[in-house]
C-alpha cells in the first residue's frame, strides 16, 4: 500500500538508482522504495535537482512544501497523466454558466454545513451544551439554496463557520481563548492548529485530485485564481469538519497538543518539531479509518473518500448523476 513521505530534516533528496534516497547535511542516508511513495512532504529545508524530479514524475508523485512555521507553500505538481479534453471542456462550461456554477457551489456548502452540524450534535449529546450554535447554523442552513449568487452564499457559509467556531471554546478541555479565524498570520494555538491541518488536507486533496482526471484550478465555490488549486479549497470544505476539526478536538481535550507544544516567543506560530511530527502521524492514523460505503457496499477509507468526491463531481460534470456532497451518517 503507498503511503505519503514526510520529510522533517534539512538535507538532499534524490534519485538513486531505482529508488530514491535521503541524505542529511551530516552524512545519514536512507533509502526510500518509489514504488511505496503517494506523495511527498517537504517540512524542512531540502536540496534536490532535476533528476529527482524527473523521476517522481513518472511515478506521478506530488511534491508539497511547508515552510519553517508549518505553513503550506506551493506544491509540485507532476504532468497530468490522465487529463481528458472533453471533460475539461464540460468543467469550464460548468463554471461558465452562472447558475451551474451555483448550483454546485450549494451542493458544496450544504455538504461542508452538514457535516459542522453534526460534529456539534455529537458534542451536544456527550456533555457539551452546543445547542444554542446548532440553532443557529440549521437556521442558516436553509438559506443555502435561496442564495443567488456566489459572493452570497459564501457570505452565508462564512457566517456558519463564525457560530461554529463560537463553540469551541465549549467543545475544547484547555483554556484557550479562541474567538475568530484569523489566518495571515494565526494569532494562537488552536488558529495555528487550524491552517496547519486544513493545509495538510488541502495537499491530501490535490493529491487525490490528480490521480483523477479533473483539472485542479477550475473551481466552483472559489473563485479560480493564478498560482492556486483552487478546486482543491472547494473538495476540502466538504472534509475538514470530519478529518481536520475532530482531529483538532481530540489532539486538544487529550491534552496530546497544550502551549507547550509550540515556540511561545512566536505567538504560537511555531509548532515544536515533535508536535508536527504527532499531528502528521495522527492525521494519517484518521485517513486510514475505514466506513462502510452506503453505496458501494465495501470499506473505505476516509482518505478515498475525498477520491470518491472527486468521481461524483466528474459524473456531474458529463451528465450521469446529479452531485451531491459528502454528509457523514454516523
Amino acid at each position: 500500500m503507498k503511503q505519503s513521505f514526510y520529510v522533517y530534516n534539512n538535507g538532499e533528496i534524490r534519485r538513486k538508482d531505482n529508488t530514491l534516497q535521503f541524505c542529511t547535511y551530516e552524512g545519514e542516508k536512507r533509502d526510500i522504495p518509489i514504488e511505496r511513495i503517494s506523495d511527498i512532504y517537504i517540512m524542512s529545508e531540502m536540496t534536490f535537482n532535476t533528476a529527482f524530479l524527473n523521476y517522481i514524475s513518472q511515478y506521478g508523485i506530488p511534491l508539497h512544501f511547508f515552510n519553517y512555521y508549518n505553513f503550506y507553500t506551493g506544491s509540485y505538481y507532476p504532468r497530468e497523466a490522465l487529463l481528458a479534453g472533453e471533460l475539461l471542456v464540460k468543467q469550464v462550461e460548468a463554471y461558465k454558466d452562472k447558475d451551474r456554477r451555483l448550483q454546485i457551489a450549494q451542493k458544496i456548502i450544504d455538504a461542508a454545513s452538514f457535516n459542522i452540524y453534526r460534529n456539534l450534535r455529537y458534542y451536544n449529546g456527550r456533555g457539551k451544551d452546543v445547542s444554542q450554535w446548532m440553532n443557529e447554523i440549521e437556521d442558516l442552513r436553509t438559506r443555502i439554496y435561496t442564495t443567488n449568487t456566489i459572493n452570497e452564499l459564501m457570505g452565508i457559509e462564512g457566517n456558519i463557520r463564525q457560530q461554529y467556531y463560537a463553540s469551541w471554546n465549549v467543545i475544547v478541555n484547555q483554556e484557550i481563548k479562541f474567538e475568530k479565524r484569523v489566518m495571515h498570520p494565526p494569532d494562537n494555538m488552536i488558529n495555528s492548529l487550524i491552517s496547519y491541518i486544513n493545509s495538510l488536507i488541502y495537499s491530501k486533496t490535490l493529491s487525490e485530485i490528480y490521480h483523477t482526471q479533473l483539472n485542479p484550478t477550475i473551481s466552483y465555490l472559489h473563485e479560480p485564481g493564478v498560482r492556486r488549486y483552487s478546486l482543491c479549497l472547494d473538495i476540502s470544505e466538504i472534509f475538514k469538519p470530519l478529518i481536520g476539526d475532530r482531529l483538532i478536538f481530540s489532539l486538544l481535550n487529550r491534552k496530546q497538543i497544550t502551549e507547550e507544544s509550540f515556540t511561545k516567543e512566536l505567538n504560537f506560530l511555531h509548532l515544536k518539531k515533535e508536535a508536527s511530527k504527532l499531528i502528521v502521524r495522527e492525521l494519517e492514523s484518521t485517513l486510514k479509518k475505514t466506513i462502510k460505503h452506503k453505496e458501494l457496499g465495501r470499506q473505505v477509507s476516509y482518505q478515498y473518500l475525498i477520491r470518491l468526491e472527486v468521481y461524483k463531481l466528474i459524473k456531474h460534470l458529463i451528465g450521469e448523476k446529479e452531485y451531491e456532497g459528502f454528509k457523514m451518517w454516523w
